[in-house]
């Protein structure tokens, strides 16, 4: 249930697996909102359809094989980002008083920089983040993969000292400079996952350092899962529709009923969101009941302005330029929080994500477009000081298209959770035919890692199926727990069903 990245990559490998095997089935994809994408899907400013910026889930790296070889098998189009603003530094680090660190490029002047400030901290760093990326990508292959328990595979590939530690505590004693880990790192925390480095574990942490060849589609990231949902026939996907109840039956199925009182039945059901969130009933309850975790609830506003960010609001002078991206950090004296705590930034990133024409205004006329990142919602106050004009309380709730904020949208999620540290997770086997696959949002909680997860859960299945057609090769009936019978090959097979 739930056509995120996790349940169309489910949806999708299994088709594969199936397909390449000649196993017969039918995937029914289950999704109660109206798109495709899970967190991954867009907006469009001003309401103009020919314009489109990401609301969530806005980047994918090269290192993500199972988003890059989507992107590649479905030859879509990559986005080429380029400076939006000219001569202006690409990314500042603000922490509420000054900018402490900016960077353009990662040019020669950029790199000297770096090191002055830092020493050999960053070289140290990287490192360590290569050495977490090559031990979390034996995931994705044999013997390893795929995995019936996360905890297992984690502890295998030598992560779970590192997922034990808060990323302040892995960095101190793999002799990072705190300075580098306050300001470098912790930003990145801040701005991927709205935490500081004392509450976050270590692998997150590493993740955050991890971001060569980013990139993202053309027309929006679920672009990627729409291709995956429409690549099989065996698929078919329900939009707008909830599925409250999940009852296992005596025979070892599952009837599905929705909010509108449909029944299905199928003999495998992947849930593929957090059941937390799902205000599902199972019943009987599951061997295996998921944790109910702490989510960050994020405010996520996008607004388009004519205007560039105000240098006094960052602590520069009026001939300066703020950067394209500012990402924040806590000044020495302020504490980490149990919950991460915002300290006097008050904000955990702002970005210009775009620029586009507003058309609608009585005079047409270019604008930024920007991204903020924030733990409460952002009112006229805040953008009254970071443009530096005047913003009214209406104006800051819905636009003013000729004003000074034309067009805005709030949006509040709960986005991941608090990566805090663990050493053990969730099982992916809830019971016999009843997968999950939201276990590894409190391993590494992205777009690959959930895409991983339904790759993985698809292959855990179709490898039980497969068990069965062997043990059943001398043509006596399959078990009854998964309702395929196995008969001889002049009578047409039952099409296994599984939801998602």
């Amino acid at each position: 249930m739930r056509a995120g990245a996790a349940g169309s990559s489910a949806a999708y490998h299994l088709a594969q697996f199936a397909l390449d095997s000649g196993i017969p089935l039918r995937i029914d994809v289950f999704e109660r909102d109206s798109h495709i994408g899970g967190r991954s899907t867009i907006i469009h400013p001003w309401s103009d359809p020919e314009q489109a910026v990401e609301l969530g889930a806005s980047i994918f790296v090269d290192v993500n094989h199972i988003l890059v070889n989507a992107t590649r098998a479905f030859n879509l189009s990559t986005n080429t980002r380029e400076n939006l603003l000219a001569n202006i530094p690409e990314v500042g680090i603000w922490n509420g008083k000054e900018l402490v660190f900016t960077m353009n490029e990662g040019g020669w002047w950029d790199l000297a920089k770096l090191f002055w400030r830092y020493g050999y901290a960053p070289v140290k760093a990287n490192k360590l983040m290569r050495e977490t990326v090559d031990k979390f990508l034996k995931m994705y292959e044999r013997p390893l993969f795929p995995w019936k328990s996360l905890s297992d595979v984690v502890q295998l590939v030598g992560l779970t000292e590192v997922t034990g530690l808060t990323g302040e505590q892995y960095l101190q004693n793999k002799g990072i400079a705190p300075k580098f880990a306050n300001e470098i790192v912790q930003a990145s925390t801040r701005v991927n996952y709205a935490s500081n480095l004392g509450t976050i574990h270590g692998v997150e942490a590493m993740v955050c350092l991890s971001t060569n060849g980013a990139m993202s589609i053309a027309g929006g990231n679920w672009r990627i899962f729409s291709h995956m949902l429409s690549s099989s026939d065996s698929i078919s996907t329900h939009l707008n529709t909830t599925i409250t109840r999940v009852s296992r039956q005596t025979d070892g199925t599952y009837d599905l009923t929705s909010s509108a009182g449909r029944v299905s039945s199928f003999d495998e059901v992947v849930l593929a969101a957090p059941l937390q969130f799902s205000n599902l009933v199972l019943e009987p309850a599951p061997e295996h009941i998921p944790e109910q975790i702490p989510y960050v609830k994020l405010h996520v506003t996008h607004f388009a302005t004519p205007h560039k960010l105000d240098p006094s609001a960052f602590g520069l002078d009026n001939d300066k330029q703020v950067p394209e991206y500012v990402l924040t950090t806590l000044q020495v004296d302020e504490e980490y929080g149990s919950k991460p705590n915002v300290g006097r930034a008050g904000f955990f990133s702002i970005s210009i994500v775009n620029s586009g024409v507003n058309r609608y205004a009585s005079e047409p006329r270019n604008e930024y477009i920007y991204k903020v990142f924030s733990p409460k919602r952002i009112d006229h106050q805040f953008l009254s000081r970071v443009i530096g004009l005047p913003v009214a309380k209406e104006e800051a709730e819905n636009g003013d298209i000729d004003g000074t904020v034309s067009w805005i949208n709030h949006w509040e999620v709960h986005s991941y959770p608090y990566e805090y540290p663990r050493v053990t997770f969730d099982e992916i086997k809830l019971d016999e035919a009843l997968w999950y696959t939201s276990s590894i949002e409190s391993f590494i909680s992205t777009m690959e890692t959930s895409a991983l997860s339904g790759k993985n859960v698809a292959q855990l299945i179709f490898n039980g199926w497969y068990k069965q057609h062997d043990e059943s090769s001398d043509g006596e009936s399959l078990t009854t727990e998964t309702n395929w019978d196995f008969k001889p090959l002049d009578t047409p097979q039952k099409p296994i069903k599984a939801d998602l």
